[in-house]
């Protein structure tokens, strides 16, 4: 179940008519009812997809003031949930009464919402939500984690999807000029098929290797990359990796699926580097942590490593042995490709945005 929908999801980040069906999907696996994508972004409307029998209303919501008026939108904007979460926790039994969205949401019978905040390194910010029935009850603990299950790939689909502004390319050459972000095309093999010239000009990041194919100019991070090359492949989960260079970045290997393999004239992978850009939307060190596959407890350590805290201060303050955390530590070197605690830190305060 998870294969396909991971498949689709990939998919409908180049073709913007699957996002209902595989948002569908995502719906049946939760056990929710009702599902949808917002995509925020400074100075653009808001854009958003939902499932088919939800269309109507998300295009009454994008169009008039719902969305400005919602109590649960702006909360949830304003905590910024790094996993799934059940919306009411933030909300009082008024605010859920008279949100304007949730008025409307329940003459369709629909009851509790799920919703996680996943930050773009490129500025925007997605948010998934998920509906229970009315008559369903919230969502249980198991129910969360399978949306969790599929939070990153959610990310890294979302971030082309984004880009491209939720809709549809044309084409290979009109996909990489719309993403407006280095990118390239390869075969299963390794071997570039396609650049767009924002690619082309970052000499400093890639690297020409033999027989046509690519590395990065950062050894450590080139490790990374090569084995994420590999496991997609190797129907493997795919994966962003985190580049030191003269301007911090974040380089994100996505699959080609199904329509999405045809778009592409038959290519197998894409290769996107993104900018670490703190937006106002999207605060760091949210950036970096959005698309590495972090668990909750894993970005709730980094962020106390971000403020400064000390390993152990880390564990005191979430109430976990010494040894829980180290073991959380380590899984966040593996994700991140740093080996020392000063290097992650270094990496997280890299996205905090130029003092004006």
């Amino acid at each position: 179940m998870f294969t396909e929908i991971v498949d689709a999801l990939y998919e409908a980040a180049f073709i913007a008519e699957k996002w209902p069906a595989v948002l569908g999907q995502i719906t049946n696996a939760s056990a929710s009812k009702g599902g949808a994508l917002f995509v925020f972004a400074d100075g653009a409307p808001v854009r958003g997809k939902a499932v088919a029998w939800l269309q109507d209303l998300m295009n009454e919501f994008l169009e008039d003031e719902g969305l400005r008026l919602s109590t649960a939108a702006a909360r949830m904007g304003t905590v910024r949930p790094s996993s799934f979460v059940d919306v009411d926790r933030f909300m009082t039994a008024d605010e859920v009464r008279d949100d304007p969205i949730r008025v409307r949401l329940r003459a369709r019978g629909l009851g509790v919402n799920a919703c996680a905040a996943i930050p773009m390194p490129s500025g925007e910010m997605a948010m998934f939500v998920f509906q229970r029935g009315l008559d369903e009850g919230g969502y249980d603990e198991r129910q969360l984690e399978v949306l969790d299950r599929m939070r990153p790939d959610m990310a890294r689909a979302t971030l082309a999807s984004a880009r491209l502004g939720l809709a549809q390319a044309r084409g290979a050459v009109d996909a990489l000029a719309k993403i407006g972000l280095p990118a390239a095309v390869l075969a299963a093999n390794g071997r570039v098929r396609v650049t767009n010239s924002l690619f082309d000009r970052e000499k400093a990041l890639f690297l020409p290797t033999a027989f046509g194919g690519v590395a990065l100019a950062s050894s450590d991070s080139n490790r990374l990359f090569q084995a994420a090359l590999q496991a997609v492949r190797g129907e493997l989960p795919p994966r962003s990796i985190p580049v030191r260079s003269t301007q911090p970045a974040v380089v994100h290997v996505l699959p080609l699926k199904r329509s999405a393999h045809d778009l592409f004239d038959g290519g197998d992978m894409l290769v996107v580097a993104t900018a670490i850009s703190a937006s106002a939307l999207v605060p760091s060190p949210t950036i970096l942590t959005g698309l590495f596959d972090l668990t909750p407890a894993e970005v709730n350590l980094v962020t106390a490593l971000a403020k400064g805290h000390s390993l152990k201060a880390a564990a005191a303050e979430a109430g976990l042995q010494f040894s829980t955390v180290r073991t959380y530590l380590n899984r966040v070197f593996r994700k991140t490709g740093t080996n020392q605690q000063s290097q992650l830190v270094a990496l997280l305060k890299s996205a905090h945005p130029l003092l004006r």
